[in-house]
């Protein structure tokens, strides 16, 4: 037996080897922390990655890691302490690990009522970014139990999920709305056919979130599901959030006209989701950060990704016609957007993608007169779009090449092509913008294109005249692939159905340095 002192426990990780890897083996599963939802990583460098995990108790996270299978050169650090204050979620970095390598984790739980009972060990993977030149891919997509479309055993819950997971990518970026806070859940859902849809319904889900612990619940739904929690523990995540991780179509500025909520500030709830939001995704967070969630990832010397904020520094949605550039104009915001241009142009990657969760050309209405994302309506560069003008200038001015943007937000897959020949604003390179999603939502219908920046319509996913917010059952919910070729660096770009099923695809040549 192990006998160790309270305050060395709580002080030191030194005690990580010290402990094996099945502590009092005597005890009742029942009696031991429980990790019900799942272990996650995420937030990659070429030397590690975060290790996310949550227990149903205070306890101390330890994570073995190793580089094989079987752990025969497993290494033991001890994690932080999982306590009420975290939603008892807790995090660790795995550093110093080669590039290029699958690594192979397990999570334990050592509970803090007795600092003797260990929890059964829960295990993932992740592949570290290669430091030479080797084929790439990854996923996309956004929008997870939306419009009161929840997790239903009878379909066989988010099922998209296993779909994303049989693809087998290096890794996944989450576009935002990773839950639906302001979408409450009926048991029961009528469908055109006359069946019924039938949802876990939990008491989170039951009213908008408007406290911290309503905002946790939303995360904690959505792992209730064994295609998200098997998902997580195979595909490294890049995460960003958008309006629903706290209300549809928000502003920092905004007061509340909806009799569903006693708290009108949205400037309150949004403090609430954003720490619920980083509590429950596996971004990297140092002791005592408070992270931003735009951030960079280079993957090799073939990508570099860059994940965009356009919820936190935005200005209210208005009828966004400003002729200069302000505060009231602001989307990403001037630090933004002066971070992207300096990261786009110090990267040095064959490929460049920007992870947003709104398109650049689609008109996203808000209300009667206001918009919700850059678009504004056909003309030259007015109100949030002088941002966008701003950085593809830039872009071309510094002749940065082979860019292109991912992004989610109208729940329906398209490819857009914008060319400064069809534009209002010419001053920029031609370049695409891929659009994927709902994972598990209502399927929107096709949004009206704005023509400042010349979007040409390559490709859509649902029927131009659909009418109607068809559910997971109809099969239209979406997700693309990206892959980098290494031997001739073409980016094959391709959008898939709930099946799979490939159904737009497009190679894109690299554009070679001058």
């Amino acid at each position: 037996m192990i006998r160790l002192k309270r305050r060395r426990l709580l002080a030191s990780g030194a005690l990580a080897a010290a402990l094996p890897s099945r502590v009092f083996a005597q005890t009742a599963a029942s009696a031991r922390p429980q990790l019900l939802q799942g272990v996650q990583s995420g937030d990659f460098a070429a030397d590690g990655a975060t290790v996310w995990s949550r227990s149903d108790r205070p306890a101390r996270m330890f994570v073995d890691y190793a580089t094989t299978e079987s752990f025969s050169d497993s290494k033991r650090l001890a994690g932080p302490l999982a306590v009420e204050a975290t939603d008892f979620t807790s995090r660790l970095r795995l550093r110093g690990l080669p590039p290029g390598q699958t690594v192979f984790y397990r999570v334990s739980y050592l509970d803090l009522s007795d600092y003797k009972t260990m929890s059964e060990p829960l295990t993932g993977r992740f592949r570290t970014p290669p430091d030479s030149a080797g084929d790439v891919s990854f996923v996309w997509s956004a929008d997870t139990v939306g419009q009161g479309w929840g997790i239903n055993p009878d379909f066989g819950g988010l099922r998209i999920y296993e779909t994303l997971r049989r693809a087998k990518p290096d890794f996944f970026i989450h576009c935002g709305d990773t839950i639906y806070a302001d979408s409450t859940l009926a048991s029961e859902v009528k469908l055109p056919d006359g069946t019924t849809w039938n949802n876990i319904v939990t008491p989170a889900k039951s009213k908008v979130a408007e406290t911290l612990d309503e905002f946790r619940g939303n995360h904690l739904y959505n792992l209730l599901d064994e295609n998200v929690r098997r998902f997580n523990a195979e595909v490294p995540q890049i995460t960003v959030w958008d309006d629903h991780e706290v209300r549809n179509n928000w502003y920092p500025q905004q007061i509340l006209d909806d009799e569903r909520y006693t708290e009108k500030s949205v400037a309150v709830l949004s403090r609430r989701a954003r720490q619920a939001f980083l509590e429950h995704v596996p971004i990297r967070i140092g002791p005592g950060e408070t992270p931003h969630i735009y951030r960079s990832y280079p993957y090799g010397p073939l990508l570099d990704i860059f994940a965009l904020d356009l919820r936190t520094y935005r200005g209210p949605n208005s009828p966004n016609r400003q002729s200069s550039r302000s505060a009231a104009t602001a989307l990403a915001g001037a630090a933004q957007i002066d971070w992207l241009k300096h990261a786009l142009a110090a990267s040095t990657a064959a490929w460049k993608v920007v992870a947003s969760d709104l398109p650049l050309g689609v008109i996203v209405p808000d209300g009667d007169n206001n918009f919700e994302a850059f678009a504004n309506g056909d003309g030259p560069p007015l109100g949030r779009e002088l941002e966008v003008a701003d950085l593809l200038g830039f872009i071309k001015q510094r002749a940065i090449k082979n860019v292109i943007w991912v992004t989610a937000d109208v729940h329906y897959a398209a490819a857009h092509r914008y060319d400064p020949e069809r534009a209002r604003f010419k001053d920029f390179r031609p370049f695409w913008e891929f659009v994927a999603g709902p994972l598990h939502a209502a399927t929107g219908s096709v949004d009206a294109m704005d023509d400042t920046f010349g979007p040409e319509i390559k490709f859509l996913g649902v029927p131009r005249d659909l009418k109607s917010y068809p559910g997971p059952a109809a099969g239209m919910q979406f997700f693309g692939t990206v892959r980098i070729a290494a031997a001739t660096h073409t980016m094959t770009v391709r959008l898939h159905n709930l099946k799979g099923d490939t159904i737009y695809t497009v190679d894109l040549p690299p554009e070679r340095s001058d």
